[in-house]
């Protein structure tokens, strides 16, 4: 059994890719833009007690959720920062489903290619968002936090407008009565939409 370190899961979400996806938050990221909007997710090792430790118990919550998910997304933290694990969870989801998969990363494709298991994990996924967040450049919409990020199509299952039309944010309030606030933009969500 892999074991792996969850900041979060998200089992129905709109905001991270096209369609209703199962979003997972990976714990540990080194790159440490400033002005991330998830720095809880940057100590590596400090997962959360209310996500599964390993691929197989992720692999199978993802499972669980049968036809109501077109896709899983892959954010963090940083999955490439847990190449093994990542590597274990796309080849389980791509041999068992028929599901589609996103990963946002801070690292950019020509990064990841260098990275260890990262031509095997981009051999297996659909789309790929890149590049560290820059606050000076913020954007905030089509699934690009901050300008400088790229949209990558690595099949042909979408096209950009799929990904780009993407809301920016959504809440959502969980089974423990917590507030669930996610996207690209989630704090627009706090502040109302601009005009």
């Amino acid at each position: 059994m892999l074991p792996i370190d969850v900041h979060a899961m998200e089992p129905r979400s709109r905001a991270n890719g096209p369609g209703t996806r199962f979003v997972i938050w990976f714990q540990g990221c080194s790159l440490g833009c400033p002005g991330c909007f998830n720095p809880g997710t940057h100590a590596p090792g400090a997962r959360s007690l209310h996500t599964p430790d390993t691929v197989d118990a992720v692999v199978a919550q993802i499972l669980a959720q049968g036809d109501a998910i077109e896709g899983i997304t892959l954010s963090g933290g940083e999955p490439f920062e847990q190449p093994d694990a990542a590597l274990a969870l796309v080849s389980a989801v791509r041999a068992r489903t028929a599901l589609s998969i996103l990963i946002f990363s801070g690292y950019t494709i020509e990064e990841i290619r260098d990275r260890p298991q990262g031509p095997a994990i981009l051999a297996q996924i659909d789309v790929l968002v890149d590049g560290r967040y820059e606050a000076r450049q913020r954007l905030g919409r089509g699934l690009r936090g901050s300008a400088n990020q790229r949209i990558h199509l690595l099949g042909d299952r979408y096209r950009a407008g799929d990904v780009e039309a993407t809301p920016e944010a959504e809440i959502r309030i969980d089974a423990r009565g917590q507030v669930v606030l996610t996207g690209v933009d989630p704090l627009r969500l706090g502040r109302g939409r601009k005009p």
